[in-house]
């Protein structure tokens, strides 16, 4: 089967991916709203840490404004996880197999739904961040950037998703893992610097977080400007969990197809 061919595959599954997450208003409005909520209580909340000796800015709207970012590509993994699970739990995948449609184009096509409702997210929070005053250093072109990182950090979210989709072919197990990532994502630099972070522990686990590094890039966009090692560090680290996910959920994918 020629590679045009499976170009048509993946671009008519992502359709229907993109397709069937749109036609789920309490999924699309969850992964935009509460991504706002939560940015909307810390940026309030946490003003006060702006005082702290060092801290990197005055604003800590600036500061905070990586949260709503990250925490979207969480839940578009999660949402594109359970999608590809429910196709597995309701035999889709198996019947797709009959098909001459290739099984990796499902994943694929998945993946670009991830994108998609990425890059939706990330100008919808990119509009509503400027509209509350959220000042961009890195001025218009980093805005690109910052939504170009923004669809990456997805898409290496989207590729950790499928992995425990196709490992578990559960929704619920896909779900279940929610909190974990949750977890993760406050146990990184998301609220605070890591040089001041007072606890040792945490400030070691943020330090190996590679969460960190994925905030502290779309942060030095808004915050610095052009912070070439920040940026750096941030795109290799989210280049590193794309390539890491994809060879995982590709590893799963041929042994489920073995079965």
């Amino acid at each position: 089967m020629s590679s045009a061919s499976l170009g048509v595959q993946v671009t008519s599954l992502a359709r229907r991916s993109t397709i069937r997450t749109l036609r789920q208003p309490a999924v699309l409005v969850s992964a935009i709203l509460f991504p706002l909520m939560f940015f909307a209580i810390n940026a309030n909340g946490l003003t006060a840490a702006t005082k702290l000796p060092g801290f990197p800015t005055d604003s800590y709207l600036d500061f905070a404004f990586a949260f709503p970012l990250v925490q979207a590509a969480l839940f578009g993994a999660i949402t594109a996880g359970s999608d590809l699970a429910r196709d597995i739990e309701s035999g889709f995948f198996d019947r797709l197999s009959l098909t001459p449609m290739r099984p990796s184009a499902l994943l694929l096509g998945m993946l670009m739904g991830v994108v998609a409702l990425g890059l939706i997210q990330g100008v919808v929070f990119l509009a509503v961040g400027l509209l509350f005053g959220v000042n961009i250093q890195s001025g218009i072109p980093g805005m690109f950037v910052l939504i170009l990182f923004t669809v990456l950090v997805a898409l290496a979210f989207g590729g950790i998703g499928a992995m425990l989709a196709l490992r578990t072919g559960s929704v619920e197990a896909v779900e279940s893992a929610f909190p974990l990532f949750f977890v993760s994502i406050f146990m990184s630099s998301i609220n605070l610097p890591r040089n001041l972070i007072e606890q040792d522990w945490f400030r070691f686990i943020a330090t190996v977080n590679p969460i960190s590094y994925l905030v502290e890039g779309i942060r030095s966009l808004v915050i610095t400007g052009w912070d070439l090692q920040a940026l750096s560090v941030g795109f290799a680290c989210a280049l590193a969990l794309i390539a890491l996910s994809l060879s995982g959920a590709s590893a799963f994918l041929r042994v489920r197809v073995a079965r």
